[in-house]
């Protein structure tokens, strides 16, 4: 009986709460708008880069380390909390281990085993990602500022004279990046503010277009604070930095409509710094571009801020 006379075990309210808050968690875990079908992704979109696939594995690998480390952890809790618990007849403190070498040495081997592993395929994937060795099919210089994006088309569209190597308003982009430019590229730009919308879907923001199975380089260039381009089933994001130019290249293969947004706080409108990516046929994508010529949207605008003395030496450093 319990000290207050009652035949209640104060066990029992602890186990009808343990249950209550299990049900609760498979609940939450199964009452998702998640199909079984988007599950193995883990919660990332489902990628249209010949590109994405990569990270998407890596953030497939590290869910499956982190969840057998957490089942590790959770399962020795559990062990020690059921298996060593106090005895109801007995009282007596149990043997105290203070030092245990080999235990010890467990506790740091193992970490640093799981670190490196980690540090592997994040390095190689990373280098594969940033590997720009390949020659781009289309080049974009994309210009973060404050509270919208712009895109500067380097390509040499007929209606459009002048030379994106030496035009003044892409003195931000580097050399490293101008030499693959293509010579008397006048191009074509579109821009966009906060109220922007998409005519087709309705969303915010201006629209990027490219043409799918075309290696597309991203030369990214802010003119005011750190912003960063994320498309989101790119599964790729990059900071675009006042003057330390960024880039990476993409290979679209799934035509379509998709969502991108800056993902660095940016300021007092961050949240409405949002844009599309139409990715379309490679003929379909010329006649844009011809498109943004009878509009009259010709040349390229501002770039940004130019390469800072630092950036500079980095870049002569690799060249």
């Amino acid at each position: 009986m319990s000290p207050n006379g009652s035949d209640r075990s104060p066990r029992r309210p602890m186990r009808r709460k343990l249950l209550q808050a299990l049900t609760a968690g498979l609940v939450l875990a199964t009452a998702t708008g998640c199909t079984y079908k988007d599950f193995p992704r883990l919660g990332m979109p489902t990628p249209t880069t010949e590109e994405a696939p990569r990270i998407l594995s890596l953030w497939q690998g590290s869910w499956a380390a982190a969840l057998a480390v957490g089942v590790l952890v959770w399962g020795l809790i559990l062990w020690s909390a059921f298996f060593h618990r106090r005895s109801r007849t007995k009282i007596e403190v149990p043997p105290q281990t203070r030092y245990n070498m080999p235990i010890e040495a467990l506790y740091t081997v193992v970490p640093i085993i799981i670190i490196s592993v980690l540090f592997y395929f994040t390095a190689r994937d990373e280098s594969k990602l940033l590997d720009m060795s390949k020659k781009p099919d289309v080049t974009v210089n994309v210009v973060g500022y404050q509270w919208s994006w712009g895109f500067n088309y380097i390509a040499a569209v007929p209606g459009s004279t002048g030379d994106a190597r030496t035009d003044a308003n892409l003195a931000g982009v580097p050399d490293r990046y101008k030499k693959y430019f293509p010579p008397n590229a006048g191009g074509v730009y579109d821009a966009g503010v906060p109220g922007t919308r998409n005519p087709q879907t309705g969303n915010p923001g201006p629209t990027l277009w490219l043409p799918k199975g075309k290696t597309v380089r991203f030369v990214l260039t802010s003119r005011d604070v750190i912003h960063s381009f994320w498309v989101l089933p790119f599964l790729m994001k990059q900071d675009v930095i006042p003057g330390h130019p960024n880039a990476f290249q993409v290979t679209p293969n799934k035509e379509g409509t998709f969502r991108g947004k800056c993902a660095e706080l940016c300021g007092v409108d961050h949240s409405r710094m949002l844009f599309n990516v139409k990715v379309v046929s490679p003929e379909r994508y010329e006649q844009h571009l011809k498109d943004l010529v009878k509009k009259g949207q010709t040349g390229y605008i501002p770039a940004g801020i130019e390469q800072t003395t630092h950036e500079k030496n980095r870049e002569s450093n690799i060249l």
